[in-house]
């Protein structure tokens, strides 16, 4: 798994961007805009989720190829979670088509929760290169730890949508990432109370 090309990562994730270019190239039915928005938040989620769940995994698999693999590639991960939000916004914006629509739609919680993660991606993902990290030292960490916040807002925007019919689906992506978070600080607190050996 160590010999696994970053290039060759790169293109699986981006293979359901691939089927959702064919999609929206190959038909003329202008509904197809708004049946693509969920499958692009999906994507965006869920490889926010894959990334978030690199640490907790490598913690509780100590020593498994799978987990070490994950938390050196996570960076990908959360790209591609990125670059899937961003292509969700542009699809929200082109289905809304005004100015007036979309600022009518910023009360509703699902649209601000959206947007307010949106944002919180945009510097995240901007840092993610290797000369970010280098560059920013020791600051680096905590700025990526905004990335629990854009997680809860995401987990409500997705939530929220249709009246709250989206709570099934997003707890079923959300609750196992919160379980494993959840036993790492209790691993991490439960450590830093043991007392040390003299």
């Amino acid at each position: 798994m160590s010999r696994f090309s970053p290039y060759r990562l790169w293109l699986l994730l981006a293979v359901p961007a691939f089927g959702m270019t064919m999609q929206l190239t190959s038909s003329a039915d202008p509904a197809v805009i708004h049946e693509l928005l969920h499958p692009t938040g999906e994507f965006s989620a869920r490889f926010m989720i894959i990334a978030m769940l690199a640490s907790p995994l490598a913690l509780i698999f100590k020593g498994w190829r799978g987990p070490r693999w994950l938390v050196r590639n996570r960076r990908y991960f959360g790209v591609a979670a990125f670059f899937y939000a961003l292509l969700h916004t542009v699809l929200y914006l082109v289905d809304k088509d005004t100015l007036t629509a979309i600022i009518a739609d910023l009360p509703k919680l699902y649209i601000w929760t959206g947007w307010l993660a949106f944002l919180i991606f945009i510097p995240l993902a901007a840092t993610s290169s290797n000369y970010a990290v280098r560059a920013l030292g020791r600051s680096w960490k905590p700025l990526q730890r905004f990335t629990y916040a854009a997680a809860v807002l995401t987990l409500i925007h997705w939530a929220a949508l249709h009246d709250w019919g989206g709570v099934v689906p997003a707890l079923v992506h959300f609750v196992p990432l919160g379980l494993l978070e959840a036993y790492r600080v209790w691993y991490w607190t439960l450590r830093s109370a043991t007392p040390k050996p003299a």
